[in-house]
């Protein structure tokens, strides 16, 4: 267990090298199609969970591409293997889902990907089982169109065990979908994984172009309960970028005025853009008093706010 001036320590090395852009790995790369925009939207398929696992509701994955753009005018998605778990070999399921994209014009950007195995297991050979069962999710991912899957980073051991393990995973698992030209991303998701700065040594350990992070504005519980640890929001989101290839614009509520009631989003998204990251910003609304609809349409309307200041 680690002194709490060890932990800040860490987290400042962590901020302070992504600030002043130590590493070369930045999100540059999505410069590209939409250099006029600071950064583009899209919807992250959990902001509908509670529709897709409702019988009430009578949608599934397949309809996603179709909500995204016609209730939302979104026209990138971000799905969630947990709604088609059984689908990522299935060609013909795949086809139909890849086909009603492009009827509504919409982009696959990747696949969240959980329920696997842990890609940082202690054991070596769960560790290998864990990355071979995310193969299927690469080729998934590669068939709709997406550039990324989304993995966990989760491990057990202690804290440079866990740095060990994840790259190992990570690197494995980065090398089969090299060959497809995906990139395989880790998300900020709990454990030591919401630590950021050991999340950045994996990635430098891991040392691959087509590893990165996915920055996730609301997931740096480190640990929860009795004696909990969280890593600053700001400081994670910073020493994260330099790494990202994609973004998840976590919400939980709003005030009046429009704003997310616990993160600034334009302190955040300005850390976001000034990494020269122009990609997907994906809306991932988890909040409980409004429904899910109008929380997407709430964190929109913010993101699409901080965009034009930030133009």
């Amino acid at each position: 267990m680690h002194t709490l001036p060890r932990r800040h320590f860490l987290q400042t090395l962590a901020a302070t090298a992504a600030v002043t852009g130590l590493s070369a790995k930045s999100a540059l790369a999505h410069d590209g199609e939409h250099e006029h925009a600071p950064f583009k939207i899209s919807l992250a398929e959990w902001s509908l969970h509670k529709a897709l696992r409702s019988s009430e509701s009578g949608i599934s994955n397949l309809d996603f591409p179709r909500i995204a753009k016609e209730e939302f005018g979104i026209d990138g998605v971000e799905y969630v293997n947990q709604f088609f778990k059984d689908k990522a070999r299935d060609q013909k399921y795949l086809t139909d889902l890849k086909s009603r994209c492009d009827d509504h014009g919409v982009t696959s950007v990747l696949i969240m990907v959980d329920g696997e195995g842990q890609i940082g297991d202690p054991d070596q050979a769960k560790r290998k089982k864990s990355v071979e069962n995310h193969h299927q999710w690469v080729d998934a991912a590669k068939f709709l169109g997406c550039h990324s899957i989304r993995v966990n980073a989760a491990s057990g051991g202690s804290y440079s065990e866990q740095l060990d393990y994840a790259a190992d995973g990570l690197r494995q698992l980065s090398e089969y979908a090299a060959q497809q030209d995906i990139n395989v991303l880790v998300e900020n998701h709990g454990g030591l994984s919401s630590n950021a700065a050991w999340l950045a040594v994996v990635m430098e350990r891991v040392g691959m172009d087509n590893c990165g992070t996915l920055p996730d504005f609301g997931n740096f519980h480190i640990r929860r309960g009795k004696d909990p640890e969280s890593f600053d929001r700001y400081l994670g989101v910073q020493a994260l970028m330099p790494y990202a290839k994609a973004v998840s614009a976590k919400t939980y509520d709003f005030n009046e005025a429009g704003d997310e009631t616990s993160i600034d989003y334009f302190k955040i998204m300005k850390i976001v853009t000034d990494f020269g990251y122009h990609g997907y910003v994906g809306i991932e609304y988890e909040g409980g008093r409004l429904d899910e609809y109008a929380g997407i349409r709430a964190t929109k309307a913010l993101l699409e706010r901080v965009r034009k200041e930030l133009a």
